[in-house]
């Protein structure tokens, strides 16, 4: 028999796994709201789930306690359950427990303010009513990032791998993206809402890779004027056309070098020390571009030195190895 917290995290991941099949459909007329609905659910049985956890698998340090009531009214020193008008106990919000998981340094900062985001979504759902193609893209950004944390955070509670579902949103199919040719005109609730998000995004001082209060979805289409220019699909294809990175997109992938990384390392790892353990792990990585790149420092002369930039990535690594603080 599953522990509660057992399974509460089973069915967060039901309702997260059933809010992305809503959204998925074509012409799902209120996809976002009905994705936005189940996806904090999702969160707050994920959060309560974690809760328990912490808490030697003990329910009832989810329940909100209140004074008990003397028979002449006034408020008893005791604490009693509150309840609801069924007679169930009252528990945490989702709110409550996410800032208690965060002071407690379980909870990244970044994620309860996707969190928060996606709880705007939900909240404002029912009181307008979003025509903006802008609008649509916010809210994905906003839920793939949802997505993207809820699984890392699985796996570092709770070791569970979720490779076997599939947690990706449709990014393009059955979203109308906004002409640059057209004004558009939010109503006031919507510019409210894209503004806030803003502010949770302007908030985040602290880089993290793992996690994200929104992911941006950049999609440019070039047409050419040289009759020679190729067409370009993305395939596996071992045979297909080679595709090189610019220098500009080297550097933003690329970011950083052995000094900016040893110093992202210190400030995230309470136990890290440059000692032979860091530079092997260095070492192993150098061969796989998601973690790092060998790069010319003069790219236009053959016999430039090299030097090795790293990928944020890197630290997904990194992570597996040091005390995150």
């Amino acid at each position: 028999m599953k522990s509660r917290s057992k399974e509460l995290l089973s069915r967060s991941v039901a309702a997260m796994v059933s809010a992305i099949k809503i959204y998925n459909k074509p012409d799902f007329l209120y996809r976002e709201e009905t994705f936005s609905i189940l996806a904090i659910n999702s969160w707050e049985l994920l959060l309560k789930s974690k809760w328990i956890k912490e808490n030697s698998g003990k329910v009832n340090s989810l329940y909100i306690y209140e004074p008990a009531t003397r028979k002449n009214g006034s408020k008893s020193k005791r604490k009693i359950v509150k309840l609801t008008r069924s007679g169930n106990p009252f528990t945490h919000s989702l709110d409550y427990l996410a800032k208690k998981l965060t002071e407690m340094k379980l909870l990244n900062g970044v994620v309860w303010k996707n969190i928060q985001a996606l709880s705007e979504v939900r909240d404002s759902s029912v009181h307008f009513y979003n025509h903006s193609g802008k609008f649509s893209l916010t809210i994905q950004e906003v839920g793939t990032a949802t997505l993207k944390n809820c699984v890392a955070l699985i796996k570092d509670w709770f070791g569970e791998n979720l490779s076997d579902y599939n947690f990706y949103l449709m990014p393009l199919s059955f979203l109308k993206i906004p002409s640059t040719a057209n004004a558009i005109i939010f109503n006031k609730e919507e510019t409210n809402f894209i503004e806030y998000v803003k502010s949770l995004e302007d908030e985040q001082n602290d880089f993290t890779d793992k996690f994200s209060v929104t992911i941006t979805i950049d999609i440019k289409f070039m047409k050419s004027k040289v009759e020679e220019s190729l067409d370009v699909i993305l395939t596996d294809n071992p045979d297909a056309t080679e595709i090189r990175y610019s220098e500009e997109q080297i550097t933003q992938k690329y970011p950083w070098d052995y000094k900016k990384l040893t110093c992202k390392c210190k400030e995230r790892y309470k136990d890290f020390l440059i000692t032979t353990k860091c530079h092997d792990l260095k070492k192993e990585l150098l061969e796989n571009e998601k973690y790092c790149k060998v790069r010319k420092l003069d790219s236009s002369n053959h016999n430039s030195a090299k030097k090795v930039f790293y990928s944020p990535n890197i630290l997904e690594v990194f992570d597996q190895h040091y005390q995150i603080k």
